[in-house]
């Protein structure tokens, strides 16, 4: 929705950029009179983000208990997933890979505001620009193959370290210069945006394949369990890291869309990118040999697949809200699932008991009205003079299913026992006991109820009316 004349606000915890951030609440508060009628958009992460911002122990240890329950990482590659020990890649003994880490460590020594830096905020402020503009310019051929020129991308990337303010739409620099030096910046980042931590959580996650009938594993990837791993997975990515790869993802999904134009596919986005964004850094060819394929074809399920990937799993949303609210918390998919198949009232949904509680209280006032309209009809009633008249309305009080209620002069007596209507018996009797009857039919017969009252109080008024 396109913003109209008035005034915004960001809501509290939302930072003022919007973009690459990792925001608790993410609407906008708009006091324009002409937009208040306007449904509030909330953010169904909202309990999760406020999760992972404020008890991040508490979010990280949910997360984690899910993924190990989608994937086998044993103790060593856990803690490493867990940052409790450090990385153990491939590669990371030999000579080359000691060659590497010296060349980068004398280059990050050199380090800008933008390149070569541990990745902030300000980076991906930064970066976002090149996006944006690549995002208007999807179709050229070979986009991200085909290099750009190396004099005017290090003038832009000068003034990308500077902070100076650029812009790209003046026709001085090529679509193909910027794509090329959007690799350069996650290339030069210390470690890939996926982060060596997530290394070998990836690799398992390739290897997650449909069973046969029999239980034994085929070839066919299980892609329902590969997208809800890789949604726990970037939940723990650091913020930074996880706005960058959605921003990043989702341009690259958009370019595999225009292939027919630009003649780049997911899988070719995909050797462009895995090395930059997911292979271990400092590593070579050879130190990765088998898992090259593993990676590359992740990297291309994660383009095809990114506009699902940074939604958190229906059971972890469940949980954040609950933990807020003081329920029961159910901790993985399998506690959701039973609670969705058992019929105990314990284990019901939130939704579900609020929508019970809502109900409820419309019927306790509608019977409430319909009671208190019977008193005043009945006491009309029985004020009125003794004739044939009288008799017959008293009669026809029973088809409503309730007797008539006086107030006692004295209150040490108690009130009558309520009598049901043989018609209302009957009707129980086919519908099953009040317990155990739908809320459409209970309003139905309420309905019923509050139509006959009306019509009666309406015959008498009519009555007393043309005595007078």
């Amino acid at each position: 929705m396109g913003r109209r004349s008035g005034r915004y606000e960001m809501a509290a915890g939302a930072p003022a950029s919007g973009r690459g951030s990792d925001a608790i609440c993410n609407f906008v508060i708009c006091n324009d009179s002409s937009l208040r009628s306007q449904p509030i958009i909330f953010n169904p992460d909202f309990f999760v983000e406020k999760l992972r911002h404020e008890k991040p122990e508490v979010f990280t240890e949910l997360v984690v208990s899910n993924i190990t329950r989608l994937i086998d990482l044993p103790g060593a590659e856990l803690a490493q997933l867990m940052g409790e020990e450090d990385p153990k890649l491939p590669g990371t003994n030999s000579t080359a890979a000691g060659f590497f880490r010296s060349l980068m460590s004398l280059k990050r020594k050199e380090k800008g505001v933008v390149f070569g830096s541990p990745l902030t905020e300000e980076g991906i402020a930064q970066v976002s620009q090149l996006i944006e503009y690549l995002h208007k310019n999807l179709r050229a051929e070979g986009l991200f193959r085909v290099p750009g020129n190396s004099i005017r991308q290090q003038i832009l990337k000068d003034a990308l370290n500077s902070g100076t303010d650029i812009d790209l739409d003046s026709g001085e620099f090529h679509s193909n210069d910027v794509a090329t030096l959007l690799k350069m910046f996650l290339g030069e980042l210390p470690e890939p945006l996926l982060t060596h931590k997530h290394f070998h959580a990836h690799l398992k996650i390739a290897d997650l394949t449909l069973f046969d009938e029999k239980g034994n594993k085929t070839s066919t990837p299980d892609k329902e369990r590969q997208i809800e791993a890789l949604q726990l997975l970037f939940l723990i990515l650091p913020a930074p890291n996880r706005s960058l790869l959605k921003l990043l993802l989702d341009l690259l999904y958009q370019t595999a869309k225009k292939q027919d134009k630009n003649k780049m596919s997911a899988h070719n986005l995909a050797l462009m990118f895995a090395p930059h964004i997911l292979w271990p850094r400092n590593v070579t060819a050879n130190d990765l040999q088998e898992n090259i394929t593993k990676l590359n074809n992740g990297v291309t399920f994660m383009i095809k697949h990114s506009q699902k990937l940074f939604k958190a799993p229906v059971y972890i949303r469940e949980c954040a809200r609950l933990h807020y609210l003081g329920s029961r918390a159910h901790t993985s998919k399998d506690d959701l699932d039973l609670l969705t198949s058992s019929g105990s009232k314990e284990l019901q949904p939130l939704k579900s008991q609020k929508r019970s509680r809502l109900d409820s209280c419309h019927q306790e006032e509608t019977q409430q009205r319909t009671e208190e309209a019977l008193k005043e009809l009945f006491r009309h009633v029985h004020n009125m003079p003794d004739s044939a008249k009288k008799k017959k309305l008293i009669r026809q009080r029973k088809v409503l299913g309730t007797p008539v209620i006086l107030e006692r002069k004295s209150r040490d007596t108690t009130p009558e026992p309520v009598r049901v209507s043989k018609e209302n018996v009957q009707l129980l009797q086919k519908c099953g006991s009040p317990a155990h009857m739908s809320q459409a039919k209970l309003k139905s017969l309420e309905g019923q109820k509050e139509e006959s009252c009306r019509r009666m109080r309406a015959r008498l008024l009519s009555k007393d009316s043309s005595s007078l």
